[in-house]
């Protein structure tokens, strides 16, 4: 059993491991995902009993429901009666779990830090710890695992913050925004430059994929840059951002700042004061 991690947000306990949220909270076996015939919807545990609720059309994002389709908030009452019609659900990542093909630079197995400075490794997790990698990449693909924690007191981007920076640079944010409409700032966004197509968060404590495809940027050989990188992003096995240019030198908060003037940089999974874990971690140079 994990050890268990406890803090004041919001005057409320944090949880890191389901089993003692199952057994402690009763809210956290309510909140989740629930599908009906053409329904989805889902329950979002704001502490105390308390929830909000979205029911979409034509099934969950990703599983019926697209951008453009009616996404409808339900007052509290109406959501707890809806829940009893429909059957709850706890999906998977069609990705999780998977193996890193020959030629793979494994940065984290779940036992050696040895990829990262700063790295810090817990009941077989890398840590959220502004943990950054040794070696450089310019092009890659990149598999990571994540889990946010339980936090239903705490709001925005105080509940279950971290971010994974690709070449130092840009940030794929992690956040607990289960639920959310889905904006830059949130799980599946490039912080500060794009929101996420549709918003493919899971629940928290549950364990979530990113599948990268990064393009560096392109130098003459006066070391004039002549094309931004780009990103391809799958959260959870789902599109949600396609060869998207990155047409800034930096998001806020990366390790590496100024302006760009090279194609390389390192992959950087950043502190924010929550417990975010990570595990899984391989990329292969392209």
């Amino acid at each position: 059993m994990e050890k268990q991690f406890s803090m004041r947000q919001n005057a409320s306990r944090t949880w890191i491991d389901p089993a003692i949220a199952k057994r402690e909270d009763p809210d956290f076996t309510v909140q989740g995902e629930y599908v009906g015939k053409g329904l989805g919807l889902q329950l979002v545990a704001l502490g105390g009993g308390k929830f909000d609720g979205y029911l979409f059309e034509g099934g969950l994002p990703g599983a019926g429901w697209e951008p453009g389709r009616p996404r409808t908030p339900l007052k509290e009452e109406e959501a707890l009666t809806l829940r009893k019609k429909l059957k709850r659900v706890e999906r998977r990542s069609p990705t999780l779990g998977k193996k890193p093909p020959r030629g793979a630079t494994i940065l984290f197995d779940g036992k050696s830090t040895d990829a990262w400075e700063r790295g810090k490794v817990e009941s077989g997790h890398l840590q959220a710890t502004d943990a950054i990698t040794k070696q450089t990449f310019a092009s890659y693909t990149l598999h990571l695992e994540f889990r946010t924690p339980y936090m239903p007191a705490a709001r925005g981007q105080g509940r279950g913050n971290s971010g994974v920076y690709h070449s130092g640079r840009w940030e794929t944010q992690v956040l607990d925004s289960f639920g959310l409409e889905g904006q830059d700032n949130e799980c599946g966004g490039i912080y500060s430059i794009s929101k996420p197509r549709l918003n493919m968060c899971l629940p928290p404590l549950a364990w979530q994929t990113y599948d990268v495809e990064f393009t560096a940027a392109t130098f003459d050989a006066s070391g004039k840059r002549t094309a931004w990188p780009r990103i391809t992003v799958r959260l959870n096995g789902v599109l949600v951002h396609e060869s998207l240019e990155l047409t800034k030198d930096f998001t806020t908060s990366a390790p590496l700042t100024g302006p760009l003037t090279r194609p390389e940089g390192p992959v950087f999974l950043q502190n924010h004061g929550n417990p975010v874990v990570y595990r899984n971690i391989w990329i292969v140079p392209r």
